[in-house]
């Protein structure tokens, strides 16, 4: 597509809004400070950089063996920044602790420390990054039960309670060294195949090891922590401990923030509807842009209903500011580069077309009762050529708009994953 044509496209697309009332230029500018945040396990499927065996375990499986997977941190890094190119704004990184930069050394979990995650601060002062962060409670002996801070074991929960301390010190040193708030996010694995009769003694466990990693008090100029629940993983079908009704209460009563991901409901659940609620109690958000497809809750993200409700619930609600956006999902059987390009972009085109919807004449509909001018404006909005609008960005940010990346990050692949 010609610079012409996104013009011209744009121009029109421009005076259609502003007939509704609504401003593109505002909404162009709006999106332009929304930063996703990358996660760096889609580039290695979830592998990490501790000396072992690698094997995945705590209800985490990436599907595939699509040729070109990162096999090092440079090559994680290369890819990260190769997706970066792609995609309009700037954004995050977020890293899983097992992604330290350990020097060939045999680093356990309660012995990390931010120098282990200095080159990773570095790549991303040199590259124009942010950097969000996470405890890694899985794909470790001490969690191969299926148990972490929730567990039977005193000592075992002492060796987790350690290492989430741990990650909220690296955490708040990547925010100070920054510049920039990092978010560390604590999911943990815990839960049960089966029947769990003493349900009740795990969830004290958790929130008395929960009560423990807090005694320590980061500075919130720097970090932020955030509890992420799941309704059920693999290995976890029947129970699992850190459920949407535990974190949602821990949060409420700590004032802490919690995550919702997309993926880690029932598939009949969806969680646009959950922000307008938590938004009331919780002092913030963080969404894990997900999709779960049946059991599995992590496909790559594109522009669907719920997507798009997603986005339109933090626009409406006035949430840009306390709704933190990141992406979770990891996807070995296509191009993993064009898996970030794709479900960024999806989010991004999700929410200008949430920026751009007539929300006044909107809510004067609904405030009136006039429920079928309500429902067939928004019906209309549906076809408004917000589109021309994402193209014209991506042109203004020097980054390739329209269905043109397709050949640049197959060009990638020929140059590079493929020669791995």
């Amino acid at each position: 597509m010609k610079d012409s044509q996104i013009s011209e496209a744009f121009e029109y697309a421009k005076a259609r809004y502003a007939d509704l009332g609504i401003d593109v230029d505002n909404a162009v500018s709006q999106l332009d400070k929304l930063s996703i945040s990358l996660h760096c396990w889609q580039a290695d499927d979830v592998t990490g950089f501790e000396i072992g065996d690698g094997e995945l375990t705590g209800g985490i499986q990436a599907t595939g063996n699509y040729p070109g997977k990162a096999r090092t941190m440079a090559e994680v890094r290369s890819d990260i920044d190769k997706a970066m190119s792609l995609i309009p704004g700037e954004h995050r990184v977020n890293l899983h602790a097992f992604y330290g930069d350990f020097g060939g050394e045999s680093v356990d979990r309660d012995q990390i420390e931010p120098k282990h995650f200095q080159s990773w601060i570095d790549w991303a002062k040199e590259k124009g990054y942010k950097l969000d962060f996470n405890s890694t409670c899985f794909s470790h002996e001490k969690s191969a039960d299926g148990f972490t801070l929730s567990h039977r074991d005193p000592a075992i929960r002492e060796f987790w309670i350690d290492h989430v301390i741990r990650c909220r010190k690296i955490a708040e040193e990547m925010g100070r060294q920054l510049d920039s708030k990092c978010i560390h996010n604590i999911w943990i694995p815990d839960g049960s195949k089966d029947v769990t009769v003493d349900r009740l003694l795990y969830r004290k466990n958790l929130k008395e090891s929960l009560d423990k990693v807090f005694e320590y008090k980061t500075n919130d100029e720097y970090m932020l922590d955030s509890i992420e629940c799941k309704l059920f993983g693999i290995g976890s079908e029947s129970f699992v401990v850190g459920s949407h009704e535990f974190y949602m209460g821990y949060g409420v009563a700590n004032n802490k923030m919690i995550t919702l991901d997309s993926g880690h409901f029932h598939p009949t659940e969806v969680i646009s509807d959950k922000i307008s609620s938590l938004l009331l109690f919780a002092p913030e958000i963080m969404l894990h842009v997900s999709r779960g497809v049946r059991w599995d809750s992590d496909h790559v993200v594109i522009l669907s209903d719920e997507l798009l409700a997603l986005s339109q619930e933090i626009i409406r609600c006035n949430a840009l500011d306390r709704v933190h956006v990141g992406l979770d999902y990891f996807d070995a059987s296509i191009n993993r580069i064009g898996a970030y390009v794709v479900g960024v972009r999806a989010t991004q085109k999700a929410l200008l077309q949430a920026l751009l919807e007539p929300i006044t004449q909107l809510r004067a509909f609904e405030a009136n009762g006039q429920n079928f001018e309500r429902l067939a404006l928004l019906e209309e909005a549906k076809s408004l050529p917000w589109a021309a609008v994402y193209d014209y960005y991506c042109m203004k940010k020097g980054v390739i708009a329209g269905e043109a990346y397709i050949a640049n990050i197959q060009q990638y692949e020929i140059d590079v994953t493929s020669k791995r």
